[in-house]
């Protein structure tokens, strides 16, 4: 090999090992941030349910997560009670009540407030600075509570900047809230090559360097959107731009 080809290698293999280096420390300082969400009720058996991800931001009691992850009706009668749950190691957790401090339908968003101490909060970035072939990482809970509240984090390549729907070729392939989409104007979207799960909705999209998020995973309203003319599933997996988190909370901050 040319001295000039060995040296590059080198150079190449040198900064794997770095990036690597960065993403470990990274995700173990994003992990106390990102907490599932769901519910709890006394009386059931499991008292707390999963339904999805969500991630800490703000003053450390704001959780940003999927707006299809929030229940649209609670027990009243049976106290049943909206929340984060806070993993600890393997089975062990802890549930701290929420209140929805704002929704954003149109862009899959819920915005939840949490009381009492506040917990470790995510730097929210700017998606408009996005390129593709960025590098990113996702962390959530891919499995929710099946095998354990276990943080699992996945390398994501930025492969696209795409609408959120594209025109069908006919007419057949458009449902009613595709339709609707349609007449909203589309908006962009980011297409990742990493593979989510549905119990990854709502998991904060990062910077692998430093934490900071660009986006947030949906699997589940977009895929419905972008894919609805596909008869099998991609395998795709897709994220809402961060300034939309970022009007959410601005949303709620002039209230």
């Amino acid at each position: 090999m040319p001295r000039r080809l060995f040296l590059l290698s080198l150079c190449l293999a040198a900064a794997a090992r770095v990036a690597a280096a960065d993403l470990s420390a990274t995700i173990a300082a994003v992990k106390p941030s990102v907490v599932g969400v769901g519910t709890f009720q006394r009386t059931r058996s499991p008292g707390t349910v999963f339904t999805g991800t969500g991630w800490v931001v703000g003053d450390g009691l704001s959780v940003i997560t999927n707006a299809h992850v929030v229940p649209e009706k609670l027990d009243a009668e049976q106290k049943e009670a909206l929340g984060v749950v806070v993993a600890g190691a393997g089975t062990a957790f802890s549930f701290r009540p929420a209140t929805l401090a704002g929704l954003d339908r149109e862009h899959d968003l819920a915005h939840l407030r949490l009381s009492g101490e506040p917990l470790p909060a995510l730097r929210l970035g700017d998606s408009d600075t996005l390129r593709e072939g960025r590098d990113l990482a996702f962390t959530g809970f891919p499995l929710g509570m099946v095998l354990g509240l276990h943080h699992v984090t996945h390398r994501a390549m930025l492969s696209a900047i795409t609408p959120v729907i594209i025109p069908s070729y006919s007419a057949r392939q458009l449902d009613a809230r595709a339709v609707a989409q349609l007449q909203r104007a589309p908006f962009e979207i980011l297409q990742l090559d990493g593979t989510a799960y549905p119990g990854n909705s709502g998991s904060p999209v990062y910077d692998p360097a430093d934490g900071t998020v660009y986006g947030v995973i949906n699997m589940v309203f977009v895929k419905g959107l972008k894919e609805a003319a596909i008869s099998h599933p991609s395998g795709i997996t897709y994220a809402i731009p961060a300034r939309h988190v970022r009007a959410l909370l601005q949303r709620a901050s002039t209230q």
